[in-house]
């Protein structure tokens, strides 16, 4: 079975969600209030979820793969040229999952995907810093 894609597009207080259904080739769109988010989620099998990179994008990325799902953060400027009509939250959502479905376009990861190499690397600098130091005291 293949996984389902989602497009989210996220806002202050409700969300919009656009997929297609794998079996059926529906289009479903759905808006969710914040509350409704989680639980949503949490009841679906472990599937990819896009979203527009954006201040609570890491945030709901945290939290979307603590359920199992595969997070993908795109950047607006690859979203942009997929808004067919008028911009609205619906047209965002069908844009980001049209931009999900590229292969190609730069994706970023969720904090929590980057903390371990990022952990690595302030690590390898603070050494690299300190060195200078310590003969500097001889």
């Amino acid at each position: 079975m293949k996984v389902t894609p989602f497009g989210l597009d996220l806002a202050k207080r409700v969300f919009q969600l656009h997929w297609v259904d794998m079996e059926t080739g529906e289009i479903c769109r759905r808006q969710l209030k914040r509350a409704e988010m989680a639980e949503f989620f949490a009841r679906r099998e472990p599937s990819v979820v896009a979203m527009e990179a954006c201040g609570s994008a890491h945030y709901w990325g945290r939290r979307l793969s603590g359920y199992g799902h595969e997070v993908r953060l795109i950047a607006a400027q690859f979203v942009g040229p997929f808004v067919k009509n008028s911009k609205t939250d619906a047209a965002d959502a069908q844009a980001i999952w049209e931009a999900a479905q590229r292969p190609g376009k730069a994706m970023t990861t969720c904090l929590q995907q980057r903390s371990v190499p990022t952990v690595g690397r302030m690590c390898r600098r603070s050494l690299r810093y300190q060195k200078p130091d310590r003969s500097h005291l001889r």
